[in-house]
């Protein structure tokens, strides 16, 4: 797939605008009832990367981000203000915040996933871009040693245990991570009298699947 492992700069994303997507199909029935399906099984996420824009040294590091990814050719890293950990936005990663699976004394290859729960409902999000130095494990509640116990492939969010878990032992994890994005456009429209007037550019950025 066409993906530079590059994050967009941070402090450019900070203050973007955007969040999850969903597509369902709704049929009005001829009695007034809906039948709602829905053809994704996970939501895609959508931004604006304009709004960070807050000086004319922003645009000139977005203008050279765009370049260097070829427009829309070449996706990248995206940190999501709004949920980019493993647990509660205002507390530390640790490595109970997720319940990721439990060992069965052969599997040593595991997802990383967030889960999201309301009202008794949950939906499990694949973690497909952790974040260098942040992933934390647990068998049980005892922490594991990365580079020891286990090793994390950062390009597809698995997470390779030395040995096998035993039978029934939770495996936790905690985690911050990206979205994998590319560019919605391939045109970036600029203009340095427009922007200390107040106006920012549109640029649009769309989650990809991989």
């Amino acid at each position: 797939m066409n993906f530079h492992e590059v994050r967009f700069p941070a402090s450019l994303s900070f203050g973007s605008v955007g969040g999850p997507e969903r597509r369902t199909d709704i049929v009005t029935l001829a009695n007034g009832f809906e039948e709602r399906n829905t053809p994704w099984a996970h939501s895609r996420r959508r931004y604006d990367a304009g709004l960070g824009m807050r000086s004319l040294d922003d645009v000139e590091t977005l203008i050279s981000f765009f370049e260097a990814r070829q427009g829309q050719m070449f996706g990248f890293r995206w940190k999501d203000w709004s949920d980019f950990k493993s647990g509660a936005a205002t507390a530390e990663v640790d490595k109970g915040d997720q319940v990721i699976a439990r060992g069965d004394g052969e599997t040593t290859d595991f997802q990383l996933i967030k889960t999201y729960s309301s009202g008794g409902f949950s939906y499990v999000r694949p973690i497909l871009k952790p974040v260098l130095g942040t992933v934390t494990l647990g068998l049980d509640q005892d922490a594991q040693r990365e580079g020891v116990d286990f090793e994390v492939d950062l390009a597809t969010g698995r997470v390779m245990f030395t040995t096998p878990p035993p039978e029934q032992v939770e495996i936790t994890a905690g985690f911050e991570f990206d979205v994998p994005v590319r560019f919605d456009t391939d045109k970036i429209q600029t203009s340095v009298a427009s922007f200390q007037a107040g106006d920012v550019p549109n640029v649009p950025v769309v989650e990809v699947r991989v």
